[in-house]
């Protein structure tokens, strides 16, 4: 139940434990564990509810009529990808959609981290969302990598971006690596440059051996605006480009149409993320995607199968199956 090793336990901690495996592997009431504890029954309340807070029990509720599970098993049978579908009531605000989705997705994404491994995270709206939910959760030799770089001519995006990846750091005890780049840069040029700058390769060669990615998806359609379009990341001539060449949506700052193409998008060439080919080659992507606003982005990406699995609402997921 837990992954905490007993050495490394507050009181509060063991406490809270072995009340969580009273009351749920064995089935004593709270005042039958409150008597083995010695401890009133509002303090093993608090316990337990200590317990699910800092992810030593994890509650799942299924039941056969539990339409989310209909529309995961769809959208595996449609798309070929591992749903997880958050039920939302279709009247939810679009901000109250997205926190939701993205408190759900903190706590599934702790399944997929472990040590030894690395994860790539890209910025934005959805992944600032999801890090101020996460549950920790200790791991050994683990690194979160930046995919893309949040500098701008307005900002250098530091704080913006690295806020979201300490949270990451901090919730699995991992190491960080920032990639200090621009956004996009002004001249496909300067970009390759770059690249050939040993502290900028080491980061770009850390990408292309990802264990798993998380990633919200960039849309210029969204009903909570996507931050890259609204953050002073892209001028005129970038949105013109984009509607020329029929653009719905990015991820990591790395642009494609609602068909999954991404050839012949200029934007691409100067564009700090990792190319959609790159992204491919990572065994597990982890989209979380919430909004029908984003359903020809949501489109586009399972379209170019830059997702292996999708933590969605049942809005969009109803959605998605529709066509």
């Amino acid at each position: 139940m837990s992954p905490f090793k007993a050495a490394q336990l507050s009181p509060k901690t063991r406490d809270a434990l072995t009340a969580a495996q009273l009351y749920y592997l064995q089935d004593l009431t709270m005042d039958a564990i409150a008597h083995e504890l010695h401890t009133s029954r509002s303090s093993v309340s608090r316990l337990l509810g200590h317990a699910r807070e800092t992810g030593l029990v994890e509650i799942q509720v299924r039941s056969p009529l539990d339409m989310p599970r209909q529309l995961e098993g769809d959208i595996r049978a449609t798309f070929g990808v591992t749903a997880h579908v958050v039920p939302v009531p279709d009247q939810t605000s679009d901000v109250e959609r997205l926190d939701r989705v993205a408190l759900s997705a903190a706590r599934i994404l702790g399944g997929f981290v472990d040590s030894n491994m690395s994860l790539g995270v890209a910025w934005g709206s959805t992944m600032s969302a999801l890090s101020r939910h996460l549950l920790a959760k200790p791991t050994h030799n683990a690194t979160i990598v930046q995919l893309n770089g949040a500098a701008n001519p307005r900002t250098t995006g530091i704080l913006y971006a690295s806020e979201i990846l300490q949270r990451f750091g901090s919730a699995y005890g991992a190491n960080v690596q920032q990639f200090p780049v621009p956004a996009v840069f002004d001249d496909p040029a300067t970009k390759a440059a770059l690249w050939r700058e040993r502290s900028i390769s080491r980061v770009v060669e850390m990408q292309k051996t990802l264990d798993a990615i998380v990633f919200g998806l960039g849309s210029p359609f969204a009903g909570v605006p996507s931050h890259v379009y609204i953050g002073g990341y892209l001028d005129d001539n970038d949105f013109a480009q984009l509607r020329a060449t029929g653009v719905v949506g990015d991820i990591a700052t790395v642009f494609y149409r609602e068909d999954g193409s991404s050839d012949g998008i200029p934007l691409n060439d100067r564009s700090s993320g990792p190319s959609l080919d790159v992204l491919r080659g990572i065994a597990r992507r982890v989209c979380v995607v919430s909004g029908e606003s984003k359903l020809q982005t949501l489109r586009g990406a399972l379209a170019a199968g830059l997702v292996t699995d999708l933590i969605v609402d049942s809005g969009t997921a109803r959605q998605i199956l529709a066509g």
